[in-house]
């Protein structure tokens, strides 16, 4: 599989490693086998009921919504990843290293069903192939790429940290920063911890949150150790 590189407004250089398309099939099938187990417990649960399934528009919206809108509202609330995607270990990320907007997701979503549903993949294989980025036809026009997780980067190292091999990031918006952003801010993270500066800790991850343009759900200092655990993730040879 071909790596491409992209470059961020802050010139940092990214070498992003597209999905293969067997992890991505892989992925689908996952996902599809999830939405049968759900399909089958749900028609179980209504049977024990003495609900017969699919009699009602009520019972039709239970067991088909979640077939119609599975990708997208896994895709949007996990980041770019499905239940497939994430044990496949590949994100969908913005082509600039990004996180995506959900226009995007809803881009890809509604392309899927000419893709995928209606030639069952054949039009996003094909594509997906000639395109050498990752990207099908709803890639394209969404401006985003499929891409695995595996450290096969070549950055400079910034900060010296051991990760473990199945070592997973969590925000690829650090892409938005550059080296001297991450030297800053573990300078002062080290220095207000080993302080004991609470206030600075928390000012650091307000500013870090805005440049990466993110909500942090965590305590700041879990978070500003996230962040520099990930840039060196994915700075890391």
């Amino acid at each position: 599989m071909n790596i491409y590189q992209i470059e961020t407004a802050q010139n940092v250089q990214i070498l992003q490693t597209p999905a293969s398309v067997l992890s991505r099939m892989l992925a689908y099938l996952i996902d599809y086998a999830v939405l049968i187990m759900y399909t089958i417990i749900t028609v179980a649960i209504l049977a024990a009921m003495d609900i017969t399934p699919f009699e009602s528009w009520a019972t039709r919206l239970l067991i088909g919504l979640p077939f119609l809108l599975y990708f997208l509202l896994f895709e949007v609330f996990m980041n770019g990843q499905t239940i497939g995607k994430r044990l496949m270990n590949i994100r969908v990320v913005s082509i600039d290293g990004t996180k995506p907007k959900f226009s995007s997701y809803l881009i890809r979503w509604l392309l899927r069903v000419i893709e995928i549903s209606m030639t069952s993949g054949s039009i996003a294989i094909v594509t997906i192939l000639i395109n050498g980025k990752g990207q099908r036809l709803g890639d394209l026009a969404a401006k985003t790429s499929v891409i695995t997780e595996k450290r096969k980067s070549n950055f400079s190292k910034t900060i010296a940290t051991d990760l473990p091999e199945d070592y997973t990031p969590k925000y690829p918006q650090v892409s938005l920063l550059s080296d001297d952003d991450i030297r800053r801010i573990n300078e002062i993270y080290k220095s207000a911890k080993i302080e004991g500066k609470q206030d600075l800790i928390i000012i650091l991850a307000q500013k870090v949150e805005k440049q990466m343009n993110i909500k942090a759900n965590e305590k700041p200092l879990f978070f500003l150790k996230q962040v520099l655990q990930d840039y060196n993730f994915y700075t890391q040879g």
